[in-house]
């Protein structure tokens, strides 16, 4: 396995695998597949050279299987939190590893940025194995969104979760 940051380069694998996600298990992204299915390259490739914003890729024989996106806060008073976003990994890979080795080189990512001193993410609550791999790392959850998304007509709660540097 291979890990690295995604650059404008990589825009068509990383359309296929972020429409994978929000195909597979659309109660756990804010977007929907019907919202980004029909952006350009061009708008992945801005993505993810945003400024501030760090989306690292696995890949497995060339093949890019999970993903997971580091945003930094910008304005004065939030600088010293950054979040996690769009964690995803293939449903063929997962049980091997790779969300924890995509939020171990998250965690290491964001030790370097200056000023860093928090992560914050929010996770599915019924999602046990995601929750538990968190735990694992030291994040702690500090409040529940009930009905934080509405897929269908199901809601789906969030759990907000920390990792103090």
């Amino acid at each position: 396995m291979d890990i690295r940051i995604l650059s404008a380069a990589d825009a068509e694998m990383y359309r296929g695998i972020r429409l994978e996600g929000l195909q597979i298990n659309p109660e756990a992204f804010g977007s929907s597949f019907e919202e980004e299915k029909d952006f350009t390259l061009e708008q992945f490739a801005k993505r993810l050279e945003s400024q501030g914003s760090y989306t690292f890729g696995t890949f497995y024989n060339e093949e890019l299987v999970g993903v997971a996106t580091l945003v930094q806060e910008s304005k004065q008073k939030v600088r010293h939190k950054a979040s996690i976003f769009a964690v995803y990994v293939s449903p063929k890979m997962r049980g091997h590893g790779i969300g924890r080795y995509l939020m171990d080189e998250i965690i290491k990512k964001a030790k370097e940025l200056e000023g860093i001193e928090q992560l914050n993410l929010t996770v599915v609550s019924t999602n046990t194995s995601a929750k538990k791999l968190y735990a694992s790392l030291g994040f702690e959850v500090f409040g529940t969104e009930r009905r934080a998304l509405k897929v269908g007509q199901q809601y789906v709660d969030e759990d907000y979760m920390v990792l103090f540097l």
